[in-house]
C-alpha cells in the first residue's frame, strides 16, 4: 500500500499538469479566436481587407457618329485600346494597394489613364475627320472615376517624408528644367520646337499654344518632385510623375502634328520626344 501511493500521486500530478497545459493552450487558442472574431455568435471570422475598387470610364463607342469605312479599322483599333487601358489601370489598382499618399490613385492611375484616353479619342476623331465631319467634345469622355471598394484612395505612405538640404537650379524651356530648391533632381525632356518642320501660318497659333503647354507641364512635374519628397515606393517618381508627364506630352505633341498636318505634311516620329528623365 505504501509503495502504490507514490505511483498514484505521480499519475495524479501528471494528470493535473496535463490538464493545466490543455487549459493554458485553450486560453491561447481562445485568445486567437477572439482577435479575429467579428460576429456575436462566437465565430472566428477574420475581418477581410478592403478592396482597391475598380475604374469606371464613360463609354466612347456609343458617342461616336457614323464612322466612314475608311476610318473603321483605326477607330476599332483605338476602341480596343481604350478597353486595354482600363484593364491595365484596374491591374495597377490591385498591384499598388497601400502605396503612396492620399492622392496616389489620382496621380499615378486615374490621371495617366485620362491622358492616354485623351490621346486615343483624339486619334479616333482625326481618323473620322479625314473623310467626314470631325466629331467634337470627345475629350469630355476621357476622365474616369474610381468605384471604391475600400481604402485604396486613402493609403498612407510607408515612410515619413524627409526633405534634404541643398538644391539644383535648372533652366526653363521646352527641354529645360524649372528651379528646384530640394535635392530631389530635375526633369529633363527632349526639345520639341527644334524638331518641328516649317509650321504653316494657319497652324502657328495652335503649335505655339501647345509648345507653351509643354513648358508648363515640365514646371508642374518639377513642382510635384518637390512636393512629394519621400512619398511612395521606389517607383513612385516613375509612376506618379514621369509616366503621367509622358502621356501629357504625347497628347500635346499629337495635337501639334495634327495641326500642321491639316495644311502640310504631318510630321512623323514626334512621339519619341514625349518621354522625359529624372536628372539627380
Amino acid at each position: 500500500m505504501s509503495r502504490a501511493l507514490p505511483k498514484y500521486n505521480k499519475r495524479r500530478v501528471a494528470f493535473i499538469g496535463g490538464a493545466a497545459a490543455v487549459a493554458l493552450s485553450g486560453t491561447v487558442i481562445a485568445g486567437f479566436a477572439l482577435a479575429g472574431e467579428t460576429s456575436r455568435n462566437g465565430g472566428t471570422n477574420a475581418r477581410p481587407l478592403a478592396g482597391p475598387g475598380t475604374v469606371s470610364c464613360p463609354d466612347v463607342r456609343s458617342k461616336l457618329p457614323a464612322v466612314p469605312a475608311t476610318a473603321r479599322a483605326e477607330v476599332d483599333r483605338n476602341l480596343a485600346l481604350l478597353d486595354t487601358q482600363i484593364q491595365e489601370a484596374n491591374k495597377r489598382l490591385v498591384d499598388t494597394v497601400g502605396q503612396g499618399g492620399p492622392n496616389f490613385v489620382q496621380n499615378a492611375i486615374l490621371g495617366p489613364l485620362k491622358d492616354k484616353r485623351v490621346a486615343t479619342v483624339n486619334r479616333m476623331a482625326t481618323a473620322i475627320g479625314r473623310t467626314a465631319a470631325r466629331p467634337q467634345g470627345l475629350e469630355a469622355l476621357a476622365p474616369c472615376t474610381l468605384n471604391a471598394g475600400g481604402n485604396a484612395t486613402a493609403a498612407t505612405p510607408k515612410a515619413t517624408p524627409t526633405k534634404q538640404a541643398g538644391g539644383n537650379t535648372g533652366s526653363s524651356g521646352n527641354a529645360g528644367n524649372s528651379g528646384n530648391t530640394n535635392a530631389v533632381g530635375t526633369i529633363s525632356c527632349p526639345d520639341v520646337r527644334s524638331k518641328l518642320p516649317a509650321v504653316p501660318a494657319t497652324a502657328r497659333a495652335e503649335v505655339d499654344r501647345n509648345l507653351a503647354l509643354l513648358d508648363t507641364q515640365i514646371q508642374e512635374a518639377n513642382k510635384r518632385l518637390v512636393d512629394t519628397v519621400g512619398q511612395g515606393g521606389p517607383n513612385f517618381v516613375q509612376n506618379a510623375i514621369l509616366g503621367p508627364l509622358k502621356d501629357k506630352r504625347a497628347a500635346a505633341i499629337d495635337r501639334i502634328a495634327i495641326s500642321i498636318g491639316r495644311t502640310a505634311a504631318k510630321p512623323q516620329g514626334l512621339n519619341s520626344l514625349a518621354a522625359c528623365t529624372l536628372t539627380k
